[in-house]
């Protein structure tokens, strides 16, 4: 659902916390410590937001520099859609970083491993298969289903990824079906769901920390800046001079409430990054994506700088 730009990759600069946090960096001058972020402001300002939107809205909002986590129901499940597939995309670099496999490693398919959504993988189908690293990039920059289908096979199906979550230090989030059924979830279903918060550490875990590589957090950084599924959703609401790489998701059903998600690290000026996860379900399925539901997310982004800048 994307169009690809020229690929933007730079190295970053921050600060460690909990003296765990390792972040890329941009100059040689340390940055200047943030000073101590308001809790109770976001909070109340994300459920005036939800009360307004008419829906359900979870955010998570992750100072890397000092650890601290605030947000908007950051502790309940969501369905995740396609926010999942930058961990797919990660979880492949952290194989190449292991030496298990390597990013030209070829992957066949055929016509019945297409699904739904397919912009690249179907492209090359004549050819009979791709890299597991062009999958992994068509995966996070077009949200391509049957590239997350054949690279969740590859790395041991929905529990297979599960477990790996588990050893990022991820207790939460969980797969359990494939690309599209994993999107199907209503009420308790606990199926192919995360929390915010637990989405926003991750996403800390995977960048900011020696989880990967230096070369993979810059690849992948890289993807995550390329992507534009999400101009409208968090990218929207931040102030243009900030750099942002974002991941979306997104659930449309004429049965159900649509589910509008996206997942962000974001670069302030001069200050460490700060990660924000944004999940919005409505009330009712409209079957189309609605403007109207993005803003929703891009107001939790203006939020979210409010808060770093305050």
């Amino acid at each position: 659902m994307s169009m690809t730009p020229k690929n933007d990759r730079r190295t970053f600069m921050g600060l460690a916390f909990a003296g765990a946090l390792a972040l890329p960096g941009l100059t040689a001058c340390a940055a200047p410590v943030p000073k101590p972020l308001a809790r109770k402001a976001p909070a109340e300002a994300l459920s005036a937001l939800e009360a307004k939107s008419q829906g359900r809205l979870g955010v998570g909002i992750l100072d890397t520099a000092t650890g601290e986590l605030v947000g908007h129901r950051q502790d309940e499940r969501f369905a995740m859609c396609s926010t999942f597939k930058l961990a797919l995309a990660a979880e492949v670099l952290r194989d190449v970083d292991a030496g298990k496999r390597t990013l030209d490693q070829f992957i066949s398919y055929t016509p019945a491993d297409m699904v739904a959504h397919a912009p690249v993988t179907e492209a090359n189908l004549s050819v009979g298969g791709m890299t597991i690293g062009a999958l992994a990039k068509a995966t996070q920059i077009t949200s391509d289903n049957p590239a997350a289908n054949l690279i969740m096979r590859e790395l041991g199906g929905p529990e297979g990824m599960t477990q790996r979550l588990r050893a990022a230090g991820d207790p939460v989030t969980r797969l359990d079906r494939y690309e599209p059924m994993m999107n199907r979830v209503t009420g308790d279903d606990e199926r192919d769901t995360t929390s915010p918060a637990a989405m926003a550490r991750l996403i800390a875990r995977y960048l900011t920390t020696d989880y990967l590589s230096q070369a993979s957090k810059d690849l992948l950084i890289g993807w995550m800046i390329e992507t534009q599924t999400g101009l409208k959703r968090i990218r929207a609401g931040l102030p243009v001079d900030w750099k942002v790489g974002d991941k979306t998701g997104t659930g449309l059903s004429e049965d159900e409430g649509d589910k509008y998600n996206d997942i962000a690290i974001v670069w302030p000026p001069d200050r460490a990054p700060i990660v924000v996860t944004a999940y919005f379900n409505t009330r009712i399925g409209y079957g189309d994506i609605r403007d109207e539901f993005q803003a929703v997310l891009a107001e939790a982004g203006r939020i979210a700088a409010r808060w770093v800048v305050s």
